[in-house]
């Protein structure tokens, strides 16, 4: 029997945090949670904020767990979270403010502001970066434009987690993945673009050097260890979630669309170089960075955050429903009600998401719903669609005829959801692995130790180690109806 290998993979996400080791048999990689925490917005002044002292003290947790219940040599640990985030640090490398959330109101506006500075064509042409008021550059155009001083005193910008590696490791460095979610990341340069933030008025000193996925980072620091408890090595992964999640897609060849399905559905194809054109700025596609010298071509879509928020709303309320309860309902209502564009600017912010639901609908000449049933009904088969448009801009812009579409994450386990997407795009949709982030994220350490060889091993170690649904789509024309309903309301309501 082949030796067992552990890789400790921290996967934070909006809603929580988990440590899962990876034991990897060189054939096979099981997958064992071992701590799992919350995580979310705090609220203060108006002001949305990470807590990520907090979330320090939950690795740190992690990493004691590891030590008092598993107790093997760990080959590497590697950590990923959200993109676009960042901490600021001082001179003594002291956190000089909680991070805020990327769904703080400080960025209202903020488009037009810099646009005014580099025309909207020029910064795509540039960085080749969907335009959403959440990502890095508009965040630190908020702070100039407020006169934060945070950011005259600050000598280095971290993501998220590159501030979390630096605090294990000691090394400031940012991963390529998540470098390129900022919006001021020149992917055909391979490097800044501090021409673009000169010319926004933002520095361009604070930034670190970029690191690949798959770099070895380096050893614990000393105190850390002792706390810990735990001798061992950290690992860069594809450190946006969203990469690790895509370099865990158990798909042959090239043929496949993917859908990295959580609060945010990332719906995309990989790419050997970014597409960068007009017919993708018109489409407003994004180009990250990917894992083996691929990107991934893609669509920030809203994702299930609206059924989230509306499961929120209804708890604050008094009516509690898990999600398998809200799934039910939704398959119990009619389908081809009233539809929403769900990266409407309506539905980006915490709030009420039945009534902005509702009043959206109104707004657009449709009857509202009005049961749980009926809104959650909407928003997902409103997905649906919205899937279905993407995947034709993608075949656009790439040529390919894809074939299938895989979903990974979270959002796999809503059947519902899956079965509506297959319908809606007349392409079979295969769902799983649930864990693709922390898949995805053991995969590249163990590719960095040399125990897989390539990212197409790994994605057979993938297939290996877990089970795929596969949905099959049903032929109905009312779907085609329902489409035609969707570019309408498309037309007449902008995206974030």
């Amino acid at each position: 029997m082949a030796q067992t290998i552990d890789y400790l993979a921290f996967d934070l996400g909006a809603e929580s945090g988990r440590a899962i080791i990876g034991r990897f048999d060189g054939a096979r990689l099981q997958l064992d949670t071992l701590h799992r925490f919350p995580n979310g917005p705090v609220t203060v002044g108006g002001r949305l904020y990470w807590d990520v002292l907090r979330l320090w003290a939950a690795l740190k947790e992690g990493l004691a767990r590891y030590r008092h219940e598993a107790g093997a040599a760990l080959d590497g640990i590697g950590l990923d979270t959200w993109g676009v985030d960042f901490a600021l640090l001082g001179a003594d490398d002291a956190l000089l403010a909680n991070p805020r959330h990327y769904r703080d109101p400080r960025t209202e506006g903020m488009l037009e502001v810099a646009f005014a500075r580099v025309p909207r064509e020029e910064i795509f042409a540039t960085t080749g970066i969907q335009f959403m008021p959440i990502n890095t550059l508009y965040q630190l155009l908020a702070m100039r434009h407020g006169g934060d001083p945070t950011l005259d005193i600050a000598r280095t910008l971290l993501m998220i987690p590159d501030l979390f590696t630096f605090w294990l490791t000691g090394v400031k460095a940012c991963e390529f993945s998540n470098a390129t979610t900022t919006q001021f990341y020149d992917p055909r340069r391979g490097a800044w673009a501090t021409s673009l933030l000169e010319r926004m008025d933002l520095p361009t000193a604070i930034l670190p050097p970029v690191i690949q996925p798959g770099t070895i980072v380096g050893p614990l620091l000393p105190a850390v260890a002792e706390e810990v408890g735990l001798q061992a090595t950290v690992i860069a992964p594809a450190c946006h979630d969203t990469g690790s999640a895509v370099a865990a897609v158990p798909a042959a060849g090239d043929d496949f669309a993917y859908i990295s399905s959580g609060t945010w559905s990332l719906m995309g194809v990989e790419a050997p170089a970014p597409v960068i054109t007009p017919e993708s700025l018109a489409f407003n596609l994004t180009n990250e960075g990917g894992v083996c010298g691929t990107f991934r071509l893609l669509k920030n879509i809203m994702g299930l955050w609206l059924v989230q928020e509306c499961r929120r709303t209804w708890a604050a309320q008094g009516r509690t429903y898990s999600y398998a309860d809200l799934t039910a309902m939704a398959a119990a209502s009619p389908a081809f009600g009233p539809l929403v564009e769900p990266d409407c600017h309506d539905f980006l912010a915490p709030g009420d998401m039945p009534a902005r639901v509702r009043a959206f609908c109104t707004r657009t000449g449709q009857t509202p719903p009005e049961t749980e049933g009926a809104i959650v009904r909407c928003a997902l088969e409103s997905l649906a669609l919205k899937y279905r448009w993407v995947l034709e801009k993608l075949e656009v812009l790439t040529g390919r005829t894809l074939r299938a579409i895989h979903v990974v994450g979270g959002g796999s386990q809503n059947g519902l959801l899956c079965q509506l997407t297959a319908d809606a795009t007349g392409r079979p949709v295969l769902a799983g692995p649930v864990e693709a982030t922390a898949m995805g994220n053991a995969l590249m350490q163990a590719l960095a130790r040399g125990r897989i060889g390539s990212l197409a091993e790994g994605r057979e170690v993938v297939r290996r180690s877990c089970e795929v649904t596969t949905y099959a789509p049903r032929p109905a024309a009312a779907w085609d109806d329902a489409y035609a309903r969707f570019l309408e309301i498309r037309a007449a309501v902008p995206e974030v």
